[in-house]
């Protein structure tokens, strides 16, 4: 995967494939294929490789970036570099284990490194001794991965590295490479690539993926791209390959887009790619793709299924990275929270396997939905991430006939619909069955009639306007999402702001508090009804620890619909993260 230090150039290449998803084949060419892709929503990522054995240190010394990139970060010499393959003996590998654990979990297919940036083989190569074949272990873990996800109805797939810091034909070469002398000759070194693909394609039975990455030197170009595409074709006409195959540099007009979806990477899309573009999220359980022993800052299962939920409400897949350690082991901490995850799914999969993106243009307040077309009938699955403390639920803008609707984890008992002048109600349990999402099966007449979503005021009062639904104004103010994230950032210049419209039922005095992160005070206003506050960001140590900030009181009186909007004071700015502002209306003695 990318490291810091290609991080600019790669968020360069992401946002390009991004902005041009709609370059992929025709829904005709891809369909047949990509069927069981759809379907299956939730994936594993492992990356695994003579990395995993320094474990994120070299010579006692810790490196700053991820576990996998160390040869590069740290610029060791490969000749020194080397002295791990002696050293790597996967003896406690069990490719059974593997598979249960990733079934545990809801998965329903693994992507695996066959071959990193390092160069190294994780099989048995015949074109090269820098593989698994010079190490003391003696079998072929990737054969035996096949085996066992054959045997237990997983899909398998190899991750190949374009990029090869070691091979000696591998151009731009690297300065610490210090074993190859002659000048280096991409060709052979492509036609070295494209054996070690043929002998992944023709020796290990089907594989449903090829993951493809380290595309983005100049020297990966359209053509060569489109060729591998080909071969890869090929050898095997139902892959499915990632769009990471031919997005090194930038095409012509006209030139075709290869890659059958495309791979946002630690980021899930703010409101998803459009319709009929197919995209998977690949992301962390912490902060390392390889394996580093020093990295304990774990996603929370929370946070991981509310992922899994936003990718499939957007149309997209989650593929969930483990990096085993240098003994062939997932680490325990990945373990249980996968487990956690496949808990949730058992009693939830129903809103998240084959189901297709929400129908609402937005993220909803509450949480996230999900569809299942029938014939006559409709299925929404409604991911509550917050309970209605008043105990309903409003779907917003919701014009559709309701035929029933019951939570997943309790189906036999009804729920109570009511159609109202701003969407459907549901009422609802006095108290969440799941905390971290509870799902909802509403079954509606016919496909899905959403008026456009207006915020709207809760029965109780309140109104909450959430940085997915604002308006941004500015050229570097944006919404960020996955992972920790849900908030406007990139907040850098006092002449972005941000603005909300929402519908005012009950008017009156409202508290007005904000969920502020930022590494400095800053002062910015809140205009709303011809009235200002003048407020003060605090500095919470960190641009994701957010803190609720009491931001003072306005009176709004007209109802209908009212704007609010955030400006940073010109004089005293300084950048913050704003990932909500929430009007609570002020209670009075009477």
């Amino acid at each position: 995967m990318k490291s810091a230090l290609s991080l600019c150039l790669a968020l360069v290449t992401c946002f390009s494939a991004l902005a041009d998803a709609g370059g992929q084949q025709p829904p005709g060419q891809t369909d047949s294929r990509m069927d069981w892709w759809r379907d299956a929503r939730f994936g594993m990522f492992i990356h695994w490789g003579l990395y995993s054995q320094a474990a994120g240190e070299w010579n006692g010394k810790p490196t700053s970036g991820a576990g996998e990139w160390m040869m590069n970060d740290m610029q060791i010499p490969l000749s020194q570099y080397a002295k791990l393959e002696p050293q790597f003996n996967p003896v406690k590998f069990d490719a059974h284990e593997w598979v249960r654990i990733a079934k545990d979990a809801g998965m329903k297919y693994i992507v695996i490194t066959s071959k990193h940036h390092e160069g190294f083989g994780m099989y048995r190569s015949s074109l090269t001794d820098w593989c698994l074949k010079s190490t003391p272990f003696e079998r072929d873990p990737l054969k035996e991965l096949a085996a066992a996800c054959e045997e237990q109805g997983m899909k398998l797939g190899f991750y190949h590295s374009i990029m090869d810091w070691h091979h000696p034909d591998y151009a731009p070469r690297k300065s610490w490479n210090d074993i190859a002398t002659a000048p280096p000759d991409f060709d052979r070194y492509v036609a070295y690539m494209k054996g070690q693909l043929k002998e992944l394609l023709t020796g290990y039975g089907p594989v449903a993926v090829l993951w493809f990455d380290g595309q983005w030197e100049n020297t990966w170009t359209y053509e060569r791209g489109a060729d591998l595409y080909e071969y890869v074709r090929g050898l095997q006409p139902n892959i499915i390959i990632n769009d990471r195959v031919g997005t090194g540099q930038p095409r012509q007009p006209g030139q075709r887009r290869y890659g059958d979806y495309t791979t946002p990477e630690q980021t899930i899309p703010a409101n998803g790619l459009g319709a009929g573009v197919d995209w998977e999220t690949c992301m962390t359980l912490n902060n390392t793709w390889g394996f580093k022993k020093s990295d304990h800052d774990w996603k929370s299962t929370t946070t991981l299924v509310r992922n899994l939920i936003d990718c499939a409400s957007k149309g997209g897949n989650y593929l969930l990275n483990v990096g085993p350690t240098g003994e062939g082991v997932i680490p325990e901490a990945s373990v249980e929270r996968l487990k956690e995850v496949g808990r949730w799914l058992k009693a939830n999969g129903e809103g998240i396997y084959g189901t297709t993106a929400s129908p609402f243009s937005r993220p909803l307040a509450w949480g996230r939905c999900t569809k299942k077309a029938g014939a006559d009938t409709t299925t929404l699955y409604l991911h509550v991430f917050d309970w209605p403390a008043d105990g309903e639920l409003l779907v917003p803008g919701l014009q559709n006939e309701a035929k029933s609707a019951s939570l997943l984890a309790d189906p036999q008992k009804a729920l109570k619909t009511e159609h109202r002048e701003n969407g459907l109600a549901i009422t609802l349990p006095r108290s969440a069955p799941d905390a971290i999402a509870s799902t909802i099966a509403l079954r509606i007449q016919g496909p899905p009639m959403v008026e456009p979503m207006t915020i709207m005021q809760s029965s109780g009062g309140m109104v909450a306007l959430p940085a997915s639904e604002a308006r941004l104004h500015g050229g570097t103010l944006q919404y960020e999402s996955g992972g920790q994230l849900d908030n406007i950032g990139y907040w850098t210049t006092p002449d972005d702001w941000a603005d909300w419209e929402f519908k005012l039922a009950k008017p009156g005095k409202f508290k007005v508090s904000g969920e502020i992160a930022s590494l400095a005070s800053g002062s910015f206003e809140v205009f709303a009804s011809g009235q200002t506050l003048r407020c003060t960001a605090p500095n919470t140590g960190s641009y994701t620890a957010f803190t609720r900030v009491n931001l003072g009181v306005m009176e709004l009186a007209v109802p209908g619909k009212t704007m609010l909007s955030v400006h940073p004071v010109k004089d005293g700015w300084q950048p913050m993260n704003l990932k909500a502002i929430r009007l609570e209306p002020v209670v009075t003695d009477n």
